[in-house]
């Protein structure tokens, strides 16, 4: 179980996040939707303390850390990013890495995995993800698809607790984006707890067992997509209603 209590972010005195509170269920793919600015993706990056909370707290299977004016040691922020694998809108593959020494990079550095195991767990990862006869290509050799199959793949390779995708196909071309959609619908099929921000909201109706709808900062309302939709709430119904 992860949960997030009275969480806030703010930037100077920018305020993102307002006294976020969530519980991600195990399992489940919880997906966070809302307007542009609303602080969906510093959410997403407070969960794995990529951006440190000013306040609040997160906890993660037992695993709670606390924040007290945006103060937080290295040893709880490792140990939090240990237990989560993210996927970025931009890729960040190494560029000077083959795909799959990007893949094996941090399961050897950070959880001390044996070389030939990392690769042998590389490969096969490389194979879930259809490209395994990629192995040897560095990321300006791939297509935008490709580099988000391969981040995917890398993600998984530190067998997260929880798996985190921050806008995964902003960055596609449609065509491309479908093949990744693809492989994150398989994703959520196979028991995984995921945490989504996208903009797509046919992908998020297909996939999403919870979505969380944020406006200025704040969890307006959650549940499936069929009560967001019919939501007593003008604002959600307005934001859905923009992609139909």
């Amino acid at each position: 179980m992860f949960e997030i209590k009275n969480l806030y972010k703010s930037f100077g005195e920018n305020e993102i996040l307002k006294n976020i509170s969530l519980m991600i269920k195990p399992n489940h793919t919880t997906v966070i939707i809302g307007p542009s600015g609303s602080g969906k993706t510093t959410l997403l990056r407070c969960i794995n303390l990529l951006e440190i909370p000013n306040a609040g707290e997160v906890d993660l299977n037992g695993e709670r850390v606390g924040f007290n004016e945006g103060k937080v040691s290295k040893k709880d922020i490792l140990k939090l990013r240990k237990k989560t694998g993210m996927v970025f809108q931009g890729f960040n593959l190494f560029p000077h890495k083959t795909a799959l020494e990007n893949i094996i990079e941090g399961p050897i550095t950070v959880l001390k995995q044996a070389k030939d195991e990392a690769i042998k767990e590389g490969m096969r990862l490389l194979k879930k993800v259809g490209l395994e006869d990629k192995k040897d290509s560095y990321p300006h050799e791939l297509s935008g698809g490709q580099q988000q199959r391969i981040a995917i793949a890398r993600a998984l390779g530190m067998k997260p607790e929880i798996l985190l995708f921050d806008e995964p196909t902003s960055a596609l071309d449609p065509e491309l984006e479908i093949e990744v959609l693809s492989l994150i619908k398989e994703l959520s099929e196979e028991n995984r707890t995921i945490v989504i921000v996208t903009h797509q909201m046919s992908f998020a109706k297909e996939v999403g067992d919870n979505i969380v709808f944020i406006d200025k900062g704040e969890i307006i309302e959650q549940g499936t997509y069929e009560k967001l939709s019919e939501s007593p709430n003008a604002r959600i119904r307005q934001f859905l209603n923009s992609f139909n």
